[in-house]
């Protein structure tokens, strides 16, 4: 009995290591694992975070700056008209002069009010010496005019300084312009012709027909605007 106890003692004792070393093995090989799937799991949340970062900045509409500039060109003009055609239907054209002399700018200045911009119109060939273009804006207005002469598609300009945005767009005369920017004797009548030099006497704007560029739309505006 001493004998087999002593052998039993003896083979536990040789099978202790073996087994520790089992139980390593199995240890190590249930970190490996573990280890893997942390890896994996942080990995797919890393790639998940940049995939969230790419839709969100697809996501984010941009600004048209252009589209922007056309908007407060084309509020500001349609203002203008309107109450322009209003002085005509009531007076007729000589009324509409009495109208540009006096509102016109006032409002104008309150479109500009309106869109938080600064709005003017200028021109090579003023009628008021306050709507002369400067030399920048002459460059504009010259570009524009090759533009329609050669039948090129004409689109407006845009630059950006600093954080405002700078937009030029042309004015082109139509038949209702022709009446007070038109010929002299032909579509501008003489008694229109009278009241111009009365109210304007530098005027420079006569002598245009259908379909050419009188002068820009001359805006400025921040390029945080929204609209």
């Amino acid at each position: 009995m001493e004998i087999g106890g002593i052998l039993q003692r003896k083979e536990n004792r040789e099978e202790a290591p073996i087994q520790l070393k089992n139980n390593a093995m199995k240890t190590t090989k249930i970190l490996s694992l573990v280890m893997f799937a942390v890896l994996v799991y942080f990995s797919g949340c890393k790639e998940r975070t940049k995939s969230d970062k790419e839709v969100q900045s697809v996501a984010i509409p941009q600004k048209n700056y252009k589209e922007i500039g056309l908007k407060y060109a084309n509020t500001t003009q349609v203002e203008l008209g309107k109450n322009l055609m209003g002085a005509i239907q009531k007076e007729g054209t000589l009324g509409a002069l009495e109208f540009c002399n006096v509102e016109a700018y006032p409002l104008t200045d309150s479109m500009a009010v309106v869109h938080h911009a600064r709005i003017k119109r200028v021109s090579d060939k003023p009628r008021n010496p306050m709507n002369k273009a400067n030399t920048e804006e002459l460059g504009y207005i010259e570009g524009f005019k090759k533009d329609l002469a050669s039948g090129s598609k004409i689109e407006p300009i845009v630059k950006t300084e600093g954080d405002q945005v700078h937009f030029y767009s042309p004015i082109v005369t139509n038949a209702m312009c022709l009446q007070c920017h038109g010929k002299p004797g032909e579509q501008v009548k003489p008694a229109t012709m009278a009241k111009l030099l009365d109210l304007y006497p530098s005027d420079l704007a006569i002598g245009y027909n259908e379909n050419e560029v009188r002068g820009i739309w001359a805006i400025v505006y921040d390029q945080k605007a929204t609209e």
